[in-house]
């Protein structure tokens, strides 16, 4: 890995995530990385950060390098390929973090065969996130490896064969922060609604979290505990937890987090479809 030249297209938080993990677990080298953004400042930010290599054109950024890591926003992407299709060196391995672009929207607008999908989320841009990916047929054992690698310096990472996960996970653990972040806003502003500080809530909120997951994850992995048992341990009958819950259940709560994640995996799955084609409707004569 600490050969390989890596390429990254779009140099925003996560793209700055993956640099800072691949040089942190010391999977590549300062010269070996790309950095290509239309801002000259963003990338001079990075190589005064990093020691990466800035650039503004993507085609240079691209060439003579062994991964391509497509970190755009979603609405550039089509712009984007259009404008990388005739730079991807041939046997390089193209790696998309693009919500939503589909493997074919991908190798399609690259003219290019070896593509991976993934999916990251926020918590990667500590090494704390969770990336599910997919590779497409041509590409290769040892470049599959080099993706679980990149992927890794993000944490935990899954390697899944049929794409429709790409857009479920995209739904469940990519949006998924947002959801948690929420929920720890309305905790917080009700702590402070009953009278605490807002520095003493969110201290009481941010560690109810952290344990609970924790706890969670400890009793687990020993027995295979299932979550509601957990939330049934806290809930004695006819006390504050069990006033709560009712409270939780009456509003809907359970339906309108299923129905907020459900939304979430048809907008993937709407990122990931072209723009369709508008035909006017002619005559029998063919004039409009």
């Amino acid at each position: 890995m600490l050969e390989k030249k890596i390429a990254f297209i779009g140099s925003g938080a996560m793209a700055e995530a993956m640099i800072s993990g691949l040089l942190r677990q010391k999977l590549a080298k300062p010269e070996n990385l790309n950095a290509a953004d239309p801002r000259a400042e963003r990338t001079a930010e990075l190589q005064k950060k990093y020691k990466v290599n800035p650039f503004t054109d993507n085609n240079k950024a691209a060439e003579h390098t062994d991964v391509v890591v497509l970190s755009v926003k979603p609405q550039r992407l089509t712009e984007v390929l259009k404008g990388l299709k005739s730079a991807i060196p041939p046997k390089a391995l193209v790696l998309s973090i693009v919500a939503g672009a589909t493997i074919s929207k991908i190798s399609n607008g690259l003219a290019h065969h070896a593509v991976v999908r993934s999916m990251p989320n926020t918590p990667a841009q500590i090494s704390q996130g969770i990336t599910v990916w997919m590779a497409s047929p041509a590409v290769s054992e040892a470049q599959k490896e080099m993706a679980s690698k990149i992927l890794g310096a993000l944490g935990d990472e899954v390697n899944v064969d049929d794409e429709s996960y790409l857009d479920m996970a995209t739904a469940l653990s990519g949006t998924g922060p947002a959801y948690v972040f929420l929920f720890m806003e309305a905790m917080i502003d009700a702590g402070v609604h009953m009278g605490f500080s807002r520095r003493v809530s969110e201290q009481l909120v941010i560690q109810t979290i952290k344990g609970s997951v924790s706890y969670y994850e400890a009793l687990n992995q020993k027995d295979g505990v299932h979550v509601a048992a957990l939330r049934n341990q806290v809930t004695s009958p006819g006390g504050t937890t069990a006033e709560a819950m009712y409270f939780l259940e009456k509003a809907g709560f359970r339906t309108a987090i299923s129905r907020a994640i459900w939304a979430a995996y048809q907008r993937s799955m709407e990122l990931g479809k072209e723009k369709p084609v508008h035909i006017p409707e002619t005559n029998n004569g063919g004039e409009k």
